[in-house]
């Protein structure tokens, strides 16, 4: 096993000053970039890889998107969920897991459906963040649980550390941190900030769908004046004025032009002959998929994404609102995994949900509360497709519920779930220690989902 000291990287708004060049299209567009020279090599990789988070917020309902459709158990949730259960006619054709027990997806996820069908989805059940293992017992009289449990803002961004610890970045960051490398392509967010591609202090390149990318400042006439006064950008920036700030500044900023560049001059990628739902998830998974042909393109590496939906706190007129959302979350990610086909790449590119926290198995009138315990979708190439972990027992007041509502403690630990993303990722086993801290305190570091 190799060892490093994860590389040093460093991250600054560059907003006011990308402004006066006229670089526009990069949202918040902060640069990331590597100080290699500041640390041991890093791990040097021969292939390339790309994670893919779809993140739901507000907190997405687990219990009507994989139902268990044997009679014991389909009789215990449909007496709790009472009116949101799903019938027959809102569920689609039963699907099994390895041992046999039958399951049933809700109606809204045909693609993902149809993936599973062949083998390239998962469901990570009962998943979410915890300190440690724990039983009900021990969460009631106190013990190690997550602080501030049913909050979205707490729980947000617990998904996105794995850790309660919210000062050391987000799990998406920390491991690219194993990797070697000095590439503006590496940590890039379609939707908005995020917490989960956050490392050493610093924030992910945000590209927002569709953004055009334009050096206007850079772009005079002729093409001499042009490169002369790019030329000039570039031995101001280089200037070493022995005032930390100011350099860090500068070499953020020229991170921020090597990243308009690389967009801009990779080459010509011919579009994709699949086509993306034009819904908000269906327009940022296109955005990520062409970033992951630009960057493909230039060899081996590694890149994380992040992607997101919103509402999913599903207080009130659930049935029908759940039903859009996991309509255009099934649309958006099975296109997505055409489009890896298509482009030769899905072994090498794993998407997966994520969100804060499930919602309580008893309705509370039209709708549902926040919960804890939740199920993730995992799909691509290299996803060993199944049913992974264990259904809750829908027994309210039971050993798997936490609060009497059916509020399920997670029998998975974002830790573990990561992990075993993290070790297809090509992290070794003290990397991933690094990456999720509370890792060794369970018994397993891979669920098992991943080829």
């Amino acid at each position: 096993m190799h060892t490093h000291k994860p590389a040093r990287r460093h991250f600054l708004k560059l907003s006011t000053r990308l402004a006066t060049l006229g670089l526009t299209g990069l949202g918040l567009g902060p640069g990331r970039s590597w100080f290699v020279a500041d640390a041991e090599a890093a791990t040097v990789v021969s292939d390339y890889k790309a994670l893919v988070a779809v993140y739901l917020f507000g907190g997405n309902d687990c219990n009507n998107v994989i139902v268990p459709v044997d009679t014991a158990r389909y009789t215990k949730y449909q007496q709790i969920r009472a009116g949101l259960t799903l019938q027959a006619g809102n569920l689609l054709p039963q699907i099994g897991d390895a041992a046999g027990n039958p399951y049933a997806l809700h109606s809204s996820l045909v693609e993902v459906n149809a993936l599973y069908g062949i083998g390239k989805a998962a469901f990570v059940l009962n998943t979410g963040q915890l300190e440690q293992p724990l039983t009900r017992t021990q969460y009631q009289s106190g013990v190690l649980a997550p602080s501030n449990l049913f909050s979205h803002s707490d729980q947000t961004l617990q998904a996105q550390t794995a850790t309660s610890n919210q000062t050391i970045g987000g799990w998406g960051g920390r491991l690219l941190d194993a990797f070697s490398g000095n590439d503006t392509l590496a940590a890039v967010s379609v939707s908005s900030p995020a917490p989960f591609l956050q490392s050493g202090g610093g924030a992910p390149n945000v590209i927002p769908p569709g953004a055009s990318l334009n050096l206007s400042g850079m772009n005079i006439s002729p093409s001499s004046a042009a490169a002369a006064r790019r030329a000039a950008v570039n031995a101001m920036l280089a200037l070493d004025n022995g005032h930390p700030l100011r350099t860090a500044a500068n070499d953020a900023f020229a991170d921020g032009l090597q990243l308009a560049d690389t967009l801009n001059n990779v080459g010509t990628v011919s579009n994709l002959a699949t086509v993306f739902p034009g819904s908000g998830l269906g327009t940022q998974l296109r955005e990520v998929m062409k970033l992951i042909r630009l960057r493909s393109q230039l060899g081996p590496g590694r890149q994380v994404f992040f992607c997101s939906m919103g509402g999913f706190d599903t207080h009130t007129n659930q049935v029908g609102n759940h039903n859009a959302l996991l309509t255009e979350l099934s649309q958006a990610m099975g296109a997505f995994y055409l489009a890896s086909v298509e482009t030769g790449l899905s072994n090498q590119v794993t998407t997966f949900t994520q969100s804060e926290f499930g919602r309580t198995l008893q309705p509370n009138g039209t709708g549902t509360d926040h919960a804890w315990g939740s199920h993730q979708i995992v799909v691509g190439g290299a996803v060993r497709g199944g049913i992974y972990g264990q259904m809750p027992d829908f027994t309210l007041g039971g050993l798997d519920d936490a609060n009497d509502r059916g509020v399920w403690i997670p029998k998975i630990s974002t830790s573990q779930f990561g992990a075993t993303l993290g070790k297809w990722f090509g992290a070794s086993p003290g990397e991933l220690a690094v990456a999720f801290p509370n890792l060794g305190l369970f018994t397993t570091s891979d669920v098992g989902f991943m080829l």
